[in-house]
């Protein structure tokens, strides 16, 4: 683990509260990543298992459609990518485009598992904070549905 990568580590907001050997351990098993303009993170469906927490850049949450892709959400960095890595082989929900340059941290998932069982209290607050994650980006969904929806269900009388 280089100083470098702890300090990208300890200033993303993910890890504002954690404890410093929480942060020690997810330092250890990050790796830097990054994906040019327009590069295909992964699609819809893949079973893939690397969860990132985006240091710069914007990456869309896409639904492949035949004949479009709709964007479903824009993440920036300080955001977190991919909270299905967790789940093993669950196949991705939306397909991630980079939208500009990105840097990020990518953790395996099958070693964030791992190092989860060993440090179950360590699991437990990274659970925690990812079903933060989970519940905001619902939450914005949400919101999104009713903003294009709303308006057409009150011309229609409902």
């Amino acid at each position: 683990m280089s100083e470098d990568l702890l300090q990208l580590l300890q200033q993303h907001p993910f890890v504002a509260e954690f404890r410093p050997e929480y942060v020690q351990a997810l330092a250890g098993l990050a790796q830097q990543q990054k994906f040019d303009q327009d590069q295909i993170i992964f699609h819809e469906g893949d079973d893939y298992s690397v969860f990132y927490l985006l240091v710069e850049g914007m990456v869309s949450l896409e639904l492949e459609a035949t004949d479009s892709v709709l964007r479903v959400q824009t993440l920036y960095g300080g955001d977190e990518l991919d909270w299905s890595a967790l789940l093993p082989h669950a196949g991705k929900h939306f397909q991630a485009r980079a939208l500009t340059p990105v840097a990020a941290l990518a953790f395996e998932g099958e070693q964030l598992l791992a190092a989860f069982k060993r440090d179950p209290e360590f699991g437990l607050e990274f659970m925690l904070r990812l079903m933060g994650v989970v519940s905001e980006r619902l939450r914005a969904t949400r919101v999104q549905l009713l903003d294009m929806y709303l308006p057409e269900a009150k011309r229609a009388g409902t």
